[in-house]
């Protein structure tokens, strides 16, 4: 009986992704718990793992993926580099319509291509089993202790992307000395799990939300808010999480009571555009509004939090904001500014430990779907396009990526 032959393409969209689907390691795991795959991997010279380290484990490298019946990367595949009639599981980020991927839907369309997006990989009751949250949040939040201490001139932290493993960026821990602030960690997923792992680790106490609203402490603190401890439905007066998710648009924001004990902001939640904002851009003038820095790791331009009004880079991760007069300015311009890291690949900062991570949720959640006839539909609910037509699902997404040939038309 043939085998399934996956093949691990080498990234290609710039800026370059040095992460992988699977590291090698994973690679000779996957092969010993699914004797009916086999694995190839196109030879790189950016990725985190080398092309010799595949080798040494006796994984194949092989420049020609065309005999591979599944295309395995991590971030966008450039057009031209996508081959007619495979399957290929990467993030496509077009289930939001995002305008810079609409042609490359279409390509995916025009080229009979089955694309199933690790977005997309949920359980029946939704829960995305496939992601690079957690360390999003570990990258974020020490990308916020080392940004808090820049800023008040405290201590330096060796930045994280200049460290070779998570175990190293840990050894710069032990040079945290914070005075007795309080830090804000919002959400309740994977992202905000790993922000609290770089904080317990770092030794900071965490508090529940009605002390560290109305208790001072001589020690730095931390607490963990969710949706219901920040806003509210001005017509309920009992929290209820499910009408939240439906209804956000009937919800007002609640926040202001943390900005005036908040000293650090790190932003871990999920937020939709239809829920209000945690705070204004006039809030952040009042005299007792006291966030002086925001890791903003979920990195929403214009989100959930105002002042984050562009992306920045892993070299150049933040940027001032000037409350007087909402412009942008360089980082640590002046102690009245809003200092905001908004760095949106954090992951990419630890991509071989990152990549670890991934690999273990492709064995343990995706790869049986493979070989058991997709038992609850997991690859099925995860298809955005099979063989170049919309699954029923994503239907939504045509007249986005017919638009691509009404710009072609309008060019012409």
């Amino acid at each position: 009986m043939r085998k399934l032959r996956i093949g691990i393409i080498k990234e290609g969209k710039v800026p370059t992704d040095k992460r992988v689907p699977l590291t090698p390691k994973k690679c000779v795991e996957a092969l010993q718990n699914f004797p009916e795959m086999e694995i190839v991997v196109e030879p790189s010279e950016i990725r985190c793992f080398t092309d010799e380290e595949y080798a040494e484990l006796g994984i194949p490298l092989q420049q020609d993926l065309r005999d591979c019946d599944v295309l395995m990367g991590v971030k966008e595949v450039p057009v031209e580099q996508l081959i007619p009639n495979k399957t290929y599981l990467f993030f496509s980020h077009t289930i939001k319509k995002q305008p810079h991927n609409a042609k490359l839907l279409r390509a995916v369309l025009d080229k009979n291509i089955t694309l199933i997006d690790y977005e997309t990989l949920t359980t029946p009751a939704g829960q995305r089993v496939v992601a690079f949250g957690r360390y999003a949040g570990i990258v974020g939040a020490y990308n916020g202790i080392l940004t808090y201490g820049r800023k008040h001139g405290l201590y330096n932290l060796k930045p994280a992307y200049l460290c070779h493993e998570m175990e190293d960026m840990q050894e710069e821990y032990f040079k945290v000395k914070l005075p007795s602030i309080k830090i804000a960690v919002t959400g309740g997923g994977r992202v905000a799990g790993g922000a609290m792992e770089v904080l317990d680790k770092m030794g900071i106490r965490k508090v529940s939300v009605f002390d560290y609203l109305y208790k001072q402490f001589s020690e730095p603190v931390y607490a963990q808010l969710h949706s219901g401890d920040y806003n509210a439905r001005p017509d309920v007066e009992v929290w209820d999480s499910p009408d939240f998710y439906a209804n956000p648009h009937l919800y007002k924001s609640t926040f202001r009571k943390f900005t005036r004990v908040t000293d650090l902001l790190l932003a871990c939640a999920y937020w939709n555009p239809e829920a209000p904002k945690l705070f204004t851009e006039e809030e952040t003038r009042l005299p007792d509004f006291k966030i002086n820095t925001i890791a903003d790791i979920t990195c929403d331009v214009d989100g959930s939090i105002p002042v984050t009004k562009r992306a920045t880079t892993i070299q150049e991760p933040a940027y001032d904001y000037n409350r007087a007069t909402g412009e942008l300015e360089p980082a640590y311009s002046r102690p009245e500014n809003i200092t905001v890291m908004a760095v949106d690949n954090l992951p990419c900062e630890l991509p071989r430990n990152a990549s670890r991570d991934f690999g273990r949720h492709l064995i343990d959640n995706v790869f049986p779907h493979f070989f058991n006839g997709d038992q609850d539909e997991m690859l099925e609910r995860g298809t955005i396009v099979r063989d170049g037509v919309l699954t029923h699902r994503y239907r939504y997404l045509q007249a986005y990526a017919d638009s691509v040939y009404a710009k072609e038309v309008k060019e012409m």
